[in-house]
């Protein structure tokens, strides 16, 4: 899986869950200054990607997740270790 196909399904996933338009996620979306996501928003969300993409988020892990790119960084590095 490429970074900009693990993108496209984040942005779906961000823009579903947050309810925010596509083109206002950008590489530098904060998750927690720009979405305005609670911890149990976050939680749901890690637990989402954990299902979505067969891994497991450690708890530092996630506490690293703070952008939109880091997170997709995060997830090409994690998945792309499986194949």
């Amino acid at each position: 899986m490429t970074k900009e196909e693990i993108a496209a399904q984040l942005t779906k996933e961000v823009s579903t869950r947050f309810n925010l338009p596509e083109s206002k996620i950008t590489p530098d979306l904060d998750f927690t200054k720009d979405v305005d996501a609670d911890s149990i928003d976050f939680v749901e969300l890690v637990m989402e990607l954990e299902d979505k993409y067969d891994i497991e988020i450690s708890d530092d892990d996630a506490a690293k997740l703070i952008t939109f790119q880091s997170t997709v960084d995060y997830l090409y590095d994690h998945v792309s270790k499986r194949s």
